[in-house]
C-alpha cells in the first residue's frame, strides 16, 4: 500500500475524538433546553386551569341569574371538579351572603411544580395565584 493510498484510507470515518466532541456539545445543548422546553409544558399546561376558571365562573354567573346567589358547590353547577386534562382540581368558596365567590384552581400531578401554584378568580374578575412568580406570567 502506497502513502497516497494509506492517507485515502485514513479519510475515510471519523476518529474517536471528533465523536466525542459532537457528544459534548449534544450534552449541552440539552442542558439548555431541556430545562426551557419544561417551563414551557408548565405554561401550556397552565391554560387548562385557567380554562376550568373561566368555565366554573361563566357556570356561576349563569346559577346567580336563576337563584339570585351564588353556589358554594360544583354538584349545583354542573360542572367537573377538575380540568379538561386533569392538571388541575376546582375549588369553590363563598362568601357567608352568597353574593360573592373566589373560585381556585389547585395543580394536579407533575403540575404541583409550577411557580404560579393555585391560581384564583373571583366574580369581580381580579384574577390571582399563590405561587411566586409574577401576576403577568401567571395569567
Amino acid at each position: 500500500m502506497t502513502f497516497v493510498q494509506m492517507q485515502r484510507h485514513r479519510a475515510r470515518g471519523f476518529t474517536l475524538i471528533e465523536l466525542l466532541i459532537v457528544v459534548v456539545i449534544i450534552a449541552i445543548l440539552a442542558a439548555i433546553a431541556i430545562p426551557g422546553y419544561r417551563n414551557y409544558v408548565l405554561r401550556t399546561h397552565r391554560t387548562d386551569g385557567k380554562d376550568l376558571l373561566l368555565r366554573l365562573a361563566m357556570a356561576q354567573e349563569r346559577y346567580y341569574t336563576a337563584n339570585n346567589r351564588y353556589t358554594a358547590t360544583l354538584a349545583d353547577l354542573a360542572q367537573p371538579s377538575s380540568s379538561e386534562h386533569g392538571y388541575y382540581a376546582a375549588q369553590i368558596a363563598t362568601a357567608s351572603s352568597s353574593l360573592a365567590y373566589t373560585l381556585t384552581a389547585v395543580p394536579q400531578a407533575d403540575q404541583v411544580n409550577d411557580a404560579c401554584a393555585d391560581l384564583t378568580l373571583d366574580n369581580t374578575g381580579v384574577k390571582g395565584y399563590s405561587g411566586n412568580a409574577s401576576n403577568g406570567a401567571c395569567w
